[in-house]
């Protein structure tokens, strides 16, 4: 299904709008969000205390009911139906953008399936903050979210990212940033590069960045870095096969024409390991 929504008014009837709202600073609020939200005829909050707060700093009154992670589905029941008598609904979170880390993607296809009209408000989302002051040089970027609570679970999840040639970016929460920064230092390459993005647009924003090894003993130089909102981002793993089988193949069989050092070099090309890798490899094959 396509929609589309160049210059429309906003407050359209039957038209739930997604509106991304301050992570921290409310000055952040786009002009837009603002004209939504003094448009339409309810608020759809995930905490109906933090909207009406925010609603009151803008000078706004407008009914606010509950739509959270725990009564997405019946709130998402409400919304359809409140569109279908002609209303329109903005769908806000506590902070940043719904259906990012946030509740609102049920409710958003709730919308869908109905056949009625979804209009993104864009703005504030942690994820692009830190993402915008990360300075990696990594094309590509995997977010994946929060990570698994329990031990087990973020070491198996981690481990089976920490070989993608991508910048890896997580959400995570004070009470457990400690053993994550942890668990990053004993699965994660020493050297590679960690960016830690701390209460972004807040008062005590704090933007560090070191490497993997070193995060863990940062955050415990002050014992105020483990409070706030964490957005965690760690550089790509260097380009490398999985499988050090097919290296040995392809050097072997370059080893019978050409000398290691040679040897190491278009392998490293073929295979996409490094080429010192590679060569000590080749003279590990040579010995033998």
């Amino acid at each position: 299904m396509t929609q589309a929504h160049a210059g429309q008014k906003a407050g359209q009837r039957g038209s739930l709008y997604v509106v991304a709202t301050p992570i921290g600073n409310l000055k952040d609020i786009t002009l837009r969000a603002i004209d939504v939200l003094a448009a339409v005829d309810r608020v759809a909050a995930e905490d109906t205390r933090i909207t009406a707060g925010l609603m009151a700093h803008l000078g706004l009154a407008k009914p606010i009911f509950s739509v959270h992670e725990h009564n997405e589905q019946a709130g998402a029941r409400k919304i359809v139906e409140a569109l279908k008598q002609g209303e329109s609904v903005a769908l806000v979170t506590d902070a940043g953008t719904p259906g990012v880390s946030d509740p609102g993607a049920r409710v958003v296809a709730a919308v869908r399936a109905a056949g009625l009209r979804v209009v993104p408000v864009p703005g504030p989302s942690a994820l692009t903050a830190a993402w915008s002051v990360a300075g990696l040089s990594d094309p590509h970027l995997l977010w994946y979210g929060f990570l698994p609570a329990k031990t087990a679970a973020r070491r198996s999840l981690l481990t089976s990212l920490k070989g993608l040639p991508y910048a890896l970016a997580f959400y995570e929460s004070p009470h457990r940033i400690a053993a994550t920064l942890a668990d990053f230092a004993t699965l994660f390459e020493p050297e590679r590069t960690l960016v830690v993005a701390r209460e972004l647009t807040k008062l005590f924003e704090e933007i560090h960045v070191c490497s993997v090894a070193e995060g863990l003993a940062w955050l415990k130089q002050d014992p105020q870095r483990s409070r706030g909102e964490f957005v965690l981002i760690v550089s790509g793993a260097a380009a490398q096969v999985a499988d050090e089988g097919e290296a040995r193949r392809v050097l072997g069989i370059l080893l019978q024409e050409l000398p290691a050092s040679q040897a190491a070099r278009l392998a490293a090309q073929i295979t996409g390991m490094t080429r010192k890798a590679l060569y000590a490899l080749a003279l590990e094959l040579q010995v033998r």
